[in-house]
């Protein structure tokens, strides 16, 4: 039986400016775990900004690439985001950190209003319109509201009237309340969702949302 091929779009290395870290690696290892084969792309742009992970920082002066950064979590096995073709993925995942909403689109700084890089707006439409399952951790789903407004996707960032979820919702997509450990589905969409960090409060209780939204992805790309 074919592997299922699921794409993790990464930007970088570290919650701040970046990926998260913790994220990254557990959405790797449930998906190698499950026998997936995975397909890990970032932007080949600069990042936001770089960031010294004690207080959070920016350190002026300094600039890292996107994807030679996130080459990092991957090990050297990705490939820029332009390259990601949505007829070679049977699904897509998108793990979060503080930097997720700066490099991949504009949230952090203009919320909802804002933009959703070109090459990632295009891949999510693409998989939406194609019925092949999404996947966004932490602060994704607001990346993917952004990327798809008006499509009536139910979805989560923790809190439902957290200041995130209720920029978020301006998209015309719902985001409801979740714990940490769980996961919100829209079955209709095929799209899972998981709070992770936007909640915290460790890496294990962050693991079981990870793990139980892998198990979903793929239970989607399971021949029916």
């Amino acid at each position: 039986m074919k592997k299922p091929q699921v794409g993790v779009v990464l930007c970088g290395s570290g919650r701040f400016d970046g990926s998260e870290v913790h994220e990254s690696v557990l959405t790797l290892l449930h998906l190698s775990r499950s026998g997936a084969e995975i397909r890990c792309f970032a932007p080949d742009a600069p990042q936001w900004a770089v960031c010294e992970h004690f207080s959070g920082n920016p350190v002026a002066g300094e600039t890292r690439n996107m994807l030679m950064e996130a080459s990092r979590i991957a090990r050297g096995e990705i490939q820029p985001l332009h390259e990601a073709d949505p007829s070679q993925l049977d699904a897509l995942i998108l793990p979060g950190g503080n930097g997720a909403a700066a490099n991949l689109c504009s949230f952090a700084t203009e919320g909802a209003s804002g933009q959703v890089r070109e090459e990632l707006r295009t891949l999510l439409a693409a998989m939406l319109e194609q019925k092949k399952p999404i996947g966004a951790i932490c602060i994704a789903p607001a990346i993917v509201a952004m990327a798809l407004p008006q499509q009536q996707l139910t979805m989560t960032l923790g809190e439902a009237d957290c200041e995130a979820a209720e920029d978020a919702a301006k998209t015309g997509n719902t985001f409801v309340a979740c714990p940490v450990e769980d996961i919100v589905v829209d079955e209709v969409h095929h799209v899972v969702t998981t709070p992770a960090y936007m909640l915290g409060p460790d890496i294990a209780a962050v693991d079981q949302g990870i793990g139980s939204l892998v198990e979903k992805v793929l239970a989607w790309c399971a021949p029916r």
